[in-house]
């Protein structure tokens, strides 16, 4: 800010205010108040989505897979009817998709349609159960592993 010390009387003086750190404060003051309002909100209040059951069309080279334990609490994973290990699991589940990249002519085949792993898990089934399941799928190559799950009496299955 200047200012005439005596001169002419056509002279007037300068006052003009240097806005440049009153805008560099404000962004600071913003940026700080962005920054805690994120922080101090940390509890979000949801409504998770309810089960809703929507028919899965199965096709005859998707994997159906069902988790439970057994009575002594470890993990029993059937492949269809039958029980499998978990090291039965990864190869079987490896010789099923080759099988079927295979039968669709090869990795490099155009419009690869690879099948699905439908995991029906028991509602007492531990989660390392489930997810070692899911982890050995996925380990085998498959890209799609997905849940199969049951509404509660009385829930429409219409959309």
């Amino acid at each position: 800010m200047a200012m005439s010390v005596g001169g002419d009387s056509t002279e007037s003086s300068i006052s003009d205010i240097n806005t440049t750190p009153l805008v560099d404060v404000m962004l600071v003051l913003l940026i700080i108040f962005l920054v805690t309002t994120t922080v101090a909100v940390q509890a979000v209040q949801l409504k998770l989505p309810e089960v809703r059951f929507d028919p899965t069309m199965t096709k005859p080279e998707n994997v159906s897979l069902s988790v439970t334990t057994k009575p002594d609490g470890s993990c029993a994973v059937y492949w269809g009817m039958s029980p499998v290990s978990s090291t039965e699991l990864l190869d079987r589940a490896v010789v099923k998709l080759k099988a079927e990249i295979d039968r669709q002519g090869g990795p490099t085949a155009a419009g690869l349609e690879l099948p699905e792993a439908h995991i029906r898990g028991d509602v007492n089934a531990p989660y390392k159960c489930i997810g070692g399941t899911i982890y050995t799928m996925q380990r085998a190559g498959f890209a799609r592993v997905g849940f199969i799950s049951e509404p509660p009496p009385g829930v429409s299955t219409e959309r």
